[in-house]
Formats: C-alpha cells, sequence, structure tokens
C-alpha cells in the first residue's frame, strides 16, 4: 500500500497531520494577498516557535507560499509549488518567541508591507498586525481596510460612504501610532461591498491607503 503525504487528502479544510500547520498556512497566505492585493515579486516569511520547528513534516512552507500566490487549500499544485514558480523572489526564516503564539508568521511583501499572522486551528486563522498596526482579521468577512491620517471627522465620513451602499456594518475598529499621526481603521461587513467602494475612500483627503479584502472562502 502506497503511503500517503499530506498533500494527497484535500477537501475545503486540508486533512493531514495539522489543519493548523497546512490549511491555516495557505489561508494566511491568501489573506496576505488579499491586504496586499497589488502584484507580488518578494516575499520574506519569518516563522515563529511550533510553524518554524515543525513546519517542514507539515508542508507549511509550501502552504505559506502556495497561499501568497493565490492558490487555494484544494489546490494540488501546493505540493510542487516551488517547482511551479520561478518568477518570485522568496525567504523563509525561523526563530523562537515565547510572546507570539506558537503558530506564528511575519510576512512581508515587495519590501512595503509587513503582515502578521496567527493559525489558531481547524484551520482558522488571525491576521494581528499590519504594517505595526495592531488588528484582529478573521478572514470571515468582506473587510473594508485603509490607513490614513489621524484626524476628527473620518471614521464617520468612512462609515457613511458604507452605509450610503446600503451595506451594514458588522464592526469597526481603529488604531493610531500617535494622536495626529498615522492611523488604521478595519471594517467588517455583512456583504461584499462594490469595486469602485475603495476608489471613493481612497479620495478622501489624507487617505494613504484602502483595500477590500474579501471574506475566504472554506
Amino acid at each position: 500500500m502506497n503511503k500517503k503525504t499530506l498533500f494527497d487528502v484535500i477537501s475545503p479544510i486540508m486533512v493531514g497531520p495539522s489543519s493548523s500547520h497546512t490549511a491555516g498556512a495557505i489561508r494566511l497566505g491568501l489573506m496576505a494577498r488579499n491586504i496586499y492585493s497589488k502584484p507580488i515579486k518578494k516575499v520574506y516569511f519569518k516563522l515563529y516557535n511550533s510553524f518554524a520547528q515543525t513546519g517542514f513534516g507539515h508542508g507549511t512552507q509550501k502552504g505559506l507560499f502556495a497561499g501568497i500566490l493565490g492558490h487555494s487549500v484544494s489546490d494540488m499544485k501546493i505540493k510542487n509549488i516551488f517547482d511551479l514558480v520561478k518568477d518570485v523572489e522568496y525567504k523563509f526564516e525561523y526563530a523562537e518567541d515565547l510572546s507570539r503564539h506558537p503558530n506564528s508568521v511575519d510576512i512581508e511583501i515587495n519590501d512595503d508591507m509587513k503582515i502578521s499572522g496567527e493559525s489558531v486551528g481547524a484551520g482558522e486563522i488571525k491576521i494581528t498586525s499590519i504594517n505595526g498596526f495592531s488588528v484582529s482579521i478573521s478572514g470571515n468577512y468582506h473587510t473594508i481596510l485603509l490607513m490614513y491620517k489621524d484626524k476628527p471627522g473620518m471614521i464617520s465620513t468612512v462609515s457613511n460612504i458604507i452605509q450610503s451602499q446600503n451595506i451594514n456594518i458588522a464592526s469597526l475598529h481603529c488604531d493610531r501610532n500617535e494622536k495626529g499621526g498615522t492611523a488604521s481603521m478595519y471594517i467588517a461587513l455583512d456583504v461584499q461591498a462594490p469595486d469602485n467602494i475603495v476608489d471613493i475612500i481612497s479620495k478622501i483627503d489624507d487617505v494613504y491607503f484602502a483595500t477590500q479584502i474579501r471574506k475566504l472562502e472554506v
């Protein structure tokens, strides 16, 4: 009887020795890709703790790289992903940091965005920071993310744009580095917003970056 590997049995959530290290890794890569929303030419992964120690056996590196390239958990190309992709520069490093979740990763894309996340079990994930700003994005909602100059009225301006599309806001969270400095806002939505909403929000004075993060498929 032939011995099966982790990648031989794939369902909406990957079946294998550890869904945290495999399906979770793919979904973390996919979320980072969705957040960045631009072509990716270079990516640097720093794996922590259990991700770093057992990732080779569970295919964590393959999962992260495949996800950042847009492959889903059911794509059989994942098991050979490093042989298939030659036009994206990549690097992996490994560390132990007991202050971090056991299955943590930092993903730096094209030297201009750093995304940190965790694989929390059963294929579920959480993005914990973007460019140093604290967030808690699970991929279970369509989400609007923006970076902007901290000033009065920004929250109401953005929320009014969303509500003008007859879209209900499930939750809204903000963070800032200092009063009047750079701030972040992420807004979870009950339904996906129209594609042009990012263009509308981007035209608000003092908005530096805006994107719509699509809900991850199961």
